[in-house]
């Protein structure tokens, strides 16, 4: 009998699934020493993106069935 795949908790707050199944987040680094970045740079920092192709492939790893995300 196999063992149960579980969604990687830490995961579940991190990370979004999109309609279309790719993975949404936000970038850390907003928090402190934002005296030294640019304007641009905090805006950017502050927009969603989407997981890169491998990046994606492995967070289906960690979330086998897409529940919890």
């Amino acid at each position: 009998m196999k063992n149960k795949l579980k969604t990687l908790s830490s995961l579940k707050r991190r990370v979004r699934r999109t309609g279309t199944g790719k993975f949404k987040f936000h970038s850390g680094g907003t928090n402190h020493n934002n005296g030294c970045k640019s304007k641009a740079q905090k805006r950017r920092l502050h927009a969603p993106k989407i997981a890169s192709k491998g990046v994606a492939a492995r967070l289906k790893q960690l979330a086998p069935k897409g529940r919890g995300i």
